[in-house]
């Protein structure tokens, strides 16, 4: 069956496994069923997420123009430590920046390649450990806005990463920590700005990918150099469709492209 339109990251829902889904030419599919079956990726053209410009893509599926305009795509994204909602400073867009800046945000710990350190909005868990293809998180502090999770991030980076190593994360072979040891351990370190919102009974949540075969060395797909791949898909991890030669294919870093899907039995 043939499917056509541009990429969005995919949907997930939270079982075990979790399962994985994707709006693609009208259709909704559900990846994880698709494992086993033959998959041909095809390249057709660009479309930006927010103007629907044909330009090639710039990052995170926006245009060049779009991307360094749009309120999502500002610095303090990437470093929450910069925001400045909380002062009534804006940015790019105020009222935007107040609506996700000014909501409860977690600062958790991850076990992906390695134990790593991050910050999301409380509304995107567990998706946000879904997606970085964590097989145990646990959530560390919870604070009122996003400008005071960045403070305890930064200072929680000297210690643990900040980064996820993909090539790891997809060879599925993690070692296993002990998340609420390295919680007592990270805690002594925080500023005294953020201890009141320690949250010191939370439990790890595991996480399990529908995933047949991990790739022992991950060779990943760019379909602007190759237009075209066909490949059996065995695994959905993280936002990666992973393939029996060990081809791997980021969905969220390829938003933005229109690409043609076929399905083979």
């Amino acid at each position: 069956m043939l499917y056509q339109g541009v990429l969005t990251k995919m949907k997930t829902e939270f079982s075990s496994p979790i399962n994985y889904f994707l709006r693609i030419g009208g259709a909704f599919i559900q990846v994880h069923q698709l494992i086993q079956k033959k998959i041909t990726l095809k390249f057709v053209g660009y479309e930006c997420l927010s103007c629907g410009s044909m330009e090639p893509t710039f990052r995170q599926g926006f245009c060049k123009s779009c991307f360094f305009e749009l309120p999502q795509t500002a610095d303090w994204i990437m470093r929450p430590e910069l925001s400045k909602a909380h002062l009534n400073i804006e940015e790019r867009d105020l009222s935007y920046e107040k609506q996700v800046q000014l909501q409860p945000h977690i600062v958790y710990l991850a076990n992906s390649s390695n134990v790593k350190v991050g910050v999301t909005r409380k509304t995107q868990v567990p998706t946000r450990w879904i997606d970085q293809g964590a097989q145990e998180a646990l959530e560390i502090l919870e604070v009122p806005n996003r400008y005071l999770a960045g403070v305890a991030e930064v200072v929680l980076k000297q210690f643990v990463s900040d980064k996820t190593n993909w090539r790891q994360m997809l060879k599925g072979d993690a070692s296993s920590e002990d998340l609420k040891q390295w919680r007592h351990q990270l805690i002594q370190h925080l500023p005294e700005e953020v201890r009141p919102y320690v949250l010191q009974n939370k439990e790890p949540l595991r996480l399990k990918f529908p995933v047949q075969k991990y790739p022992e060395t991950p060779k990943s797909l760019n379909l602007i150099k190759t237009p075209e791949f066909s490949g059996t898909l065995v695994g959905v991890k993280g936002q990666y469709l992973i393939f029996e030669d060990d081809t791997v294919f980021n969905v969220r870093s390829n938003e933005g492209l229109v690409v043609g899907l076929d399905v083979g039995g």
